[in-house]
């Protein structure tokens, strides 16, 4: 079973969650330009995909992206191990289960958050990729399904998989609905419960324990890093992803976080790459549209970068356009 020293538990001090539709790999090389030392993860990509779409397609990501994470998505042992074989194989440093996603559709699958009634075959998934590869093998869960509020609940899954020899849990602390409420009310309307989270922390201390759920500045963070090995950011490091710099400096002064305009460039080199191979312009700066949030001409970023006349010439200088229209004398929103 793994051992996690402390330089390998602060391999998860920042982490920066799996989001379906978000965190794809023009994100995730984004947010490594903001976060140097964050872990990312992958959206959640289902065995089914793997085993039958395309594997380049789902699987492809820069190096600069390191450490990055693939999160599965699936409930059949043999099936999960094979995706975590190729994902290794892929290079990717972490395999992660999706325990957590409350959505119909992926109910239907029969995995993400419905699987934490069913411990015993999570075990089973957990050994099967375990078997397989060399990589943390990690779980992403909630603290429970409906509205169920018992610790225990929590704890007897966090222990069946411990035994197991999963080592690594992130925990978001809410409870799962499975009827009645979108994937987005699954994100805000079950209480938070940082208290049972850190329980789990108390009562499996040998364990990585990494906190995600309504963290949205560095001052919160910082809070709950007492805490916990690690936190993990979602939709706040998409809405404002300069929270990742300011997390960065708060929490790691001696690591190098680039500047602004040394973003815009890497950013633009990045582009010029990537269209050259085909990929749409409005795909690499689509996750850059909320990183001026709250600053003075921030609405004319967002209305520059968000141009269809001009993201459709797929010029990558567009990126230098929007820096140098936000930051023109005057310029106020």
């Amino acid at each position: 079973m793994p051992e996690y020293t402390e330089l390998a538990r602060n391999g998860w001090r920042l982490c920066v969650a799996p989001m379906i539709d978000v965190t794809d790999r023009h994100c995730r090389y984004f947010h490594r330009l903001l976060a140097p030392g964050a872990r990312l993860y992958t959206e959640m990509i289902t065995t089914g995909a793997l085993m039958h779409g395309s594997i380049p397609r789902h699987l492809d990501f820069d190096p600069a992206e390191k450490p990055v994470a693939l999160q599965l998505g699936g409930s059949e042992p043999q099936a999960l191990a094979a995706c975590a074989r190729l994902g290794e194989k892929w290079g990717y440093d972490e395999i992660n289960l999706n325990c957590g996603c409350p959505s119909e559709r992926v109910q239907r699958g029969a995995f993400g958050a419905c699987l934490m009634a069913e411990p015993a075959l999570v075990a089973d998934c957990i050994k099967a990729m375990q078997d397989v590869v060399d990589v943390p093998v990690t779980v992403k869960h909630r603290l429970g399904l409906d509205y169920d509020l018992s610790y225990d609940f929590v704890r007897d899954f966090v222990g069946r998989l411990y035994d197991s020899g999963c080592r690594v849990f992130i925990v978001h602390a809410r409870n799962a609905v499975l009827k009645g409420l979108s994937p987005k009310d699954n994100r805000e309307k079950p209480p938070l419960r940082y208290d049972a989270a850190a329980r789990l922390k108390k009562d499996f201390p040998d364990c990585v324990v990494v906190l995600n759920g309504g963290l949205t500045t560095a001052a919160e963070v910082a809070a709950q890093q007492q805490h916990f090995d690690g936190v993990m950011l979602g939709r706040a490091a998409w809405h404002n992803p300069n929270v990742l710099s300011d997390i960065t400096r708060a929490d790691a002064p001696g690591q190098p976080v680039p500047e602004h305009d040394e973003i815009v460039q890497a950013m633009v080199r990045y582009a010029d790459r990537e269209v050259v191979k085909g990929v749409p312009l409005r795909m690499v700066v689509r996750p850059m549209l909320g990183w001026m949030s709250g600053q003075p001409g921030a609405r004319r970023w967002r209305r520059t970068l968000s141009d269809t006349a001009v993201l459709n010439a797929n010029d990558p200088r567009m990126i230098e356009q929007a820096w140098q229209a936000l930051n023109a004398p005057g310029v106020a929103a």
